[in-house]
């Protein structure tokens, strides 16, 4: 049902929720804080957060890095249309993003076009540049249209 909070795999499992929960947005947060928080002892803490290492539901930890931190001063939102719709093209593509560093993410969607991506750069021009010099050396390309992103008023990955 929209604006309900999507169900979690540990919904049956409210410490090892609110453990997630926690993670996600301070992962560097000590053991015996984080056993404390959730009310356990620090053993069985981390022994609750191992075992979610273990199941996959904690894929890693990492270091969030301001944009400018990267010299990324400029992000946009980038949709791609492929001129031919077949798995060689796609794979073809998805390898192209997966070398450019500028490109942060990359997701295959529906609709009328293939991608979605976002891209980071230190600023307009260095976008022309990628535009010109990336995206418009595929060939598979049939259409790009690019939204420049002006604020962030929410980013969890922040």
């Amino acid at each position: 049902m929209p604006g309900q909070d999507q169900q979690s795999a540990f919904d049956d499992d409210p410490i090892s929720a609110r453990i997630l929960r926690i993670l996600e947005r301070r992962g560097r947060i000590p053991n015996q804080q984080l056993a404390a928080e959730v009310g356990l002892s620090p053993s069985a803490c981390l022994r609750r957060v191992q075992d979610l290492e273990r199941r996959g539901a904690i894929l890693g930890y990492r270091a969030v890095i301001a944009p400018a931190a990267r010299a990324a001063g400029f992000t946009a939102y980038v949709t791609i249309g492929l001129a031919r719709h077949t798995n060689e093209a796609q794979r073809a593509f998805e390898r192209a993003c997966l070398s450019a560093p500028q490109v942060r993410e990359c997701h295959n969607i529906t609709g009328s076009v293939e991608y979605l991506l976002r891209v980071e750069v230190r600023d307009l021009e260095s976008y022309r540049r990628f535009h010109t010099e990336v995206l418009g050396a595929f060939p598979q390309i049939a259409t790009i249209t690019t939204h420049v992103v002006m604020s962030s008023p929410k980013d969890d990955r922040a």
